[in-house]
């Protein structure tokens, strides 16, 4: 007779835009921003291929996901990679040495101000 035709599944889509949304608002926590970019962008393929299939009516917002989780991850890395020349710069060595000579609240300021100094263009 009638076959009961299954409830679309959009779970991956919502759950891709949802995890994109999160990425991108904390890409500069970097693991928060690769680790949730990196899921919406597997939730957002699955969802969006479950919909080219039929199988879920939201595909398009499944591929939004995707692409704000892809963004998330892109900006994460390049935070990611802003951090590890900044640490393996001399300068951030120079900080440190100097911090560690600082005696006073005043004198860690300064080695502040002039760490800034030096990795600002």
């Amino acid at each position: 007779m009638w076959e009961n035709p299954r409830p679309p599944r959009n779970g991956m889509g919502v759950a891709a835009l949802t995890l994109g949304l999160a990425g991108a608002l904390l890409f500069w926590t970097v693991l928060g921003g690769i680790v949730l970019g990196l899921l919406a962008l597997i939730f957002g393929i699955v969802g969006f291929r479950r919909g080219k299939r039929g199988e879920a009516t939201n595909g398009t917002l499944a591929a939004v996901g995707a692409v704000i989780g892809a963004l998330a991850l892109v900006g994460s890395s390049a935070v990611l990679v802003f951090v590890v020349s900044v640490v393996s710069s001399g300068d951030y060595s120079e900080l440190e040495d100097c911090m560690q000579g600082a005696n006073t609240t005043a004198q860690q300021e300064q080695c502040e101000r002039d760490f800034v100094d030096s990795i600002s263009p």
